[in-house]
């Protein structure tokens, strides 16, 4: 693997400041790092440690600039430190930072949720995306009545116990799918499958589906890149969990307000009983939410007999950042120009590797998209794994010393903002096209 420092030495751009913050950190937190696929342990070298960010770039603490495309992993759509967002978060944090108590911001928050994503009928506001996947499917086993869960080879939904097994995002990275720590009477509730096979799932189903309380997916999976469902896969799922009682959960964490501005759901015509959604509608801030039919919600304490809480949950703060970030996007015409930046960007990135001859798949949904380096058609985990994560590391450190910043593993997507230029574009285009011909 290419050492991300000597690159850095090669174009002698600085880096001592990150590197003396890592080292820092490894004696005080677990790897130096709050997440660990911000580590850049599956890319060699260590991590930038970022400063600020505006726009369309993150700039490190040696003053570095770079074009961002990882977005805080994606809820930055508008762009870092939107005028609206910021303006608005001024005014909040004047008032205070937390109440405890219920707020006009989360009825209006949860009016906008409600209004994108028409399959729920009740939304419940959260503190992470992993709080909103583990109380969604505690929700359904206690509207079924059953235990079992399905999920897919690949699809991450937080690091709850009965979902890291075969989890994508770090879990794939790092090749652990089943964690350590996580009791074997959690996994065993847990029944994995592989992404797009609807065989599978039907055999499954009418063999177990007494026990199953739920399916729940990324309906396109952005944890081990960006996997794209078959024609035909969604609507089988739907037909097999409506027929036999089993609650569909759409982890729309990621897709939420990316793939569409309602989601996977409104894009492929899909409408689940349950969503969770995250990032994007917390505008930057922490936030989750969970929701859905309203006899499936009516479940959920103090309205029913299904327990959940959360102190800071409803923040005001990530409640403003949300109803901000939504409005902007709820204008005329924002999500022809969000189509059109990231058509641009596709077109860019396949000429630019066909160009210098390199083998690649590149797989986009909405402002969602990753590039792998394999030969075969991406579909499901197996195949995204496939993909040469040596060659990837090469790129992201390529793409890097150009000014370019890439998610640190090959199984991430990456995403697009409105604030993406089409000089930011090029750029990348460039960038892409040079460290194709250099790997």
């Amino acid at each position: 693997m290419v050492n991300c420092i000597d690159f850095f030495a090669m174009k002698k751009i600085s880096w001592r400041k990150s590197r003396r913050l890592y080292k820092k950190a490894q004696g005080i937190i677990p790897g130096g790092v709050n997440s660990p696929v911000r580590a850049f342990k599956a890319v060699g070298g260590n991590p930038l440690f970022v400063e600020r960010a505006k726009g369309s770039k993150i700039y490190d603490v040696d003053g570095n600039a770079y074009v961002d495309y990882v977005l805080s992993w994606g809820p930055m759509i508008l762009g870092h430190a939107h005028p609206r967002v910021v303006s608005a978060l001024k005014k909040a944090i004047e008032k205070g930072t937390s109440y405890g108590a219920p707020t006009s911001l989360e009825v209006e928050l949860a009016e906008l949720v409600l209004k994108a994503y028409p399959s729920m009928d009740k939304v419940r506001m959260v503190n992470s995306g992993t709080e909103a996947t583990m109380s969604a499917i505690r929700v359904a086993r206690g509207f079924t009545g059953r235990d079992k869960i399905i999920k897919f080879e690949g699809c991450y939904h937080g690091h709850a116990d009965g979902l890291l097994v075969k989890a994508g995002s770090g879990a794939t990275t790092f090749g652990v799918p089943d964690s350590p720590g996580v009791p074997k009477s959690y996994a065993k509730n847990t029944i994995t499958l592989p992404f797009n096979n609807a065989k599978a799932l039907k055999e499954v189903i009418e063999k177990e589906w007494k026990s199953i309380a739920c399916v729940i997916l990324e309906p396109v999976v952005g944890n081990i890149g960006c996997v794209l469902p078959k024609a035909g896969f969604l609507s089988a799922l739907r037909k097999l969990t409506r027929k036999y009682g089993i609650v569909l959960i759409f982890d729309e964490v990621m897709t939420g307000f990316r793939v569409s501005y309602g989601g996977a759901q409104e894009f492929y015509g899909i409408k689940p009983d349950m969503t969770c959604l995250g990032k994007v509608i917390g505008g930057g801030l922490p936030v989750g939410a969970y929701g859905g039919k309203k006899e499936i919600m009516s479940m959920v304490a103090p309205e029913g007999p299904v327990y959940q809480a959360g102190t800071l949950s409803g923040n005001p703060l990530a409640m403003t950042a949300g109803i901000e970030t939504i409005k902007v996007l709820s204008r005329k015409g924002v999500y022809d120009r969000l189509e059109q930046k990231a058509s641009e960007l596709e077109a860019a990135l396949k000429d630019a590797a066909k160009t210098a001859k390199a083998v690649t798949r590149f797989y986009r949904a909405g402002t969602m998209f990753c590039t792998y380096f394999t030969d075969r058609d991406v579909v499901d985990y197996a195949s995204a794994k496939t993909s040469d994560t040596s060659k990837f590391a090469k790129f992201f450190i390529g793409m890097l010393k150009r000014g370019i910043n890439l998610a640190p593993s090959q199984f991430e997507a990456g995403f697009i903002s409105l604030a993406h230029s089409t000089r930011d574009i090029e750029k990348t285009a460039r960038a892409a096209y040079e460290t194709f011909k250099e790997i």
